[in-house]
C-alpha cells in the first residue's frame, strides 16, 4: 500500500487558511477516486483507502495539529506497514514558492515546516517524497504565521481549484511514474507556452 498524507490543522477557523492546503489537496485526490475520509481514531486522523494510479492507497489528514503530525502519520504506518522511501508522499504549504507552484522531493529537509519536521523526527528518517504547494510570501511587514493562517486571498481563492488540480495530478504521477517523472513534468513553471 500507498500512504498519501495532506497536512493541516483540524476545526472550522483553519479550514480555507493557506496553512490547510495540504488538506485541500488530498481531499481532491480522494474525491476524484471515490476515497471517502473518515475519523480513525487509532490514526488521529481522517482516513480512507482506495486505488490509485491502480494501486492501493490510503489517504490520511493528521488532525493532530500542523505540529504534531508525526504521531498520526507513524500510527498509520504501524497500521498500514509500508517503506517511507518508496511508499509515502506528505503534502504541504510552502511559503517560499509563489501562490501555486509545486514542487516535488524524494527526500529532504524540512525547510522550516514544522509538520513536516515533526514527521521526520517521529519516522527518524528524511527519505520519503514531498510535494510543496506555493502559498507565497508574506506582504511586507506581515507575520509569516499570520500569512500562513489566513484565508485565501479573493485572486488566490480564483486561481485555487485549478492549482489543487495539478497537485492532484502531480501525487497521481508519483504513484504511476515514480516521484523522478512526476519532478520532470510537475517541477516547472506551469504557466502556458507562448506560440
Amino acid at each position: 500500500m500507498r500512504l498519501v498524507v495532506g497536512l493541516g490543522n483540524p476545526g472550522p477557523e483553519y479550514e480555507a487558511t493557506r496553512h490547510n492546503v495540504g488538506f485541500l489537496v488530498v481531499e481532491r485526490l480522494a474525491a476524484r477516486h471515490g476515497i471517502a475520509l473518515a475519523p480513525a481514531k487509532r490514526l488521529f486522523g481522517r482516513f480512507g483507502v482506495g486505488r490509485i494510479a491502480g494501486v492501493e492507497t490510503g489517504v490520511l489528514e493528521p488532525l493532530t495539529f500542523m505540529n504534531r503530525s508525526g504521531r498520526s502519520v507513524c500510527a498509520a504506518i504501524d497500521a498500514h506497514p509500508l517503506d517511507p522511501a518508496s511508499e509515502l508522499v506528505v503534502v504541504y504549504d510552502d511559503l517560499d514558492l509563489p501562490f501555486g507552484r509545486l514542487r516535488l522531493r524524494p527526500s529532504g529537509g524540512a525547510g522550516g515546516h514544522n509538520g513536516l519536521a515533526d514527521i521526520q523526527q517521529s519516522l527518524g528518517r528524511s527519505d520519503f517524497a514531498r510535494l510543496r504547494f506555493g502559498i507565497g510570501r508574506p506582504a511586507p511587514g506581515v507575520d509569516p504565521v499570520d500569512h500562513v493562517l489566513a484565508p485565501f486571498t479573493a485572486d488566490e481563492a480564483a486561481r485555487l481549484a485549478p492549482d489543487l488540480e495539478r497537485a492532484a495530478d502531480a501525487i497521481e504521477a508519483v504513484l504511476a511514474e515514480g516521484v523522478g517523472a512526476a519532478m520532470n513534468r510537475f517541477n516547472r513553471d506551469p504557466s502556458p507556452a507562448t506560440t
